[in-house]
């Protein structure tokens, strides 16, 4: 550090001034590409992330009527005696919705779809309950593109 001192003081009082300027600017380029850069494109992306999340909350609350109103409506009398996996996958064909797995469990059956827009998953489900397939459980998750989901898993069962 001494020899970095020595060569300072053994400049000229303009390379000295031409230093310590260039010393202020590299400081100041660094806080705003290392710190400042970061964190404003950070605030960007969740600012976004909010107004999307925002945005999902009104649709389903403006939907959350219907969705009400289609179990209540849900008291089908209808039995289904087919083939589940055949039945799931006809339906899924029908919506354009590409199912990852199937898994029989007796009389029961898992499926999983790694991706699906979010009106063609309720669609889907309710053609199964219109078939007279009892859905069991359903999780779903949100997927990375707006309107899309994946089923985590869904438990159908025969009425």
């Amino acid at each position: 550090m001494k020899e970095l001192l020595d060569k300072f003081n053994q400049l000229s009082e303009r390379e000295k001034t031409l230093v310590v300027i260039s010393g202020i600017m590299l400081v100041i380029a660094l806080f705003y590409f290392i710190v400042w850069s970061p964190i404003s494109d950070s605030l960007e992306t969740q600012r976004k992330l909010v107004t999307s999340n925002q945005a999902d909350l009104i649709w389903m609350k403006k939907n959350a009527n219907r969705a009400i109103q289609l179990r209540s409506a849900g008291g089908n009398s209808a039995v289904y005696s087919g083939s589940l996996p055949q039945a799931v996958n006809q339906t899924a064909g029908r919506v354009n919705i590409a199912i990852s797995r199937m898994q029989p469990q007796g009389e029961e059956l898992k499926v999983w779809v790694d991706q699906a827009p979010f009106n063609d998953v309720v669609s889907w489900l309710q053609s199964l309950e219109a078939l007279g397939i009892r859905i069991i459980n359903v999780d779903l998750a949100e997927s990375n593109a707006p309107g899309m989901v994946k089923v985590r898993s869904l438990q159908l069962g025969k009425s």
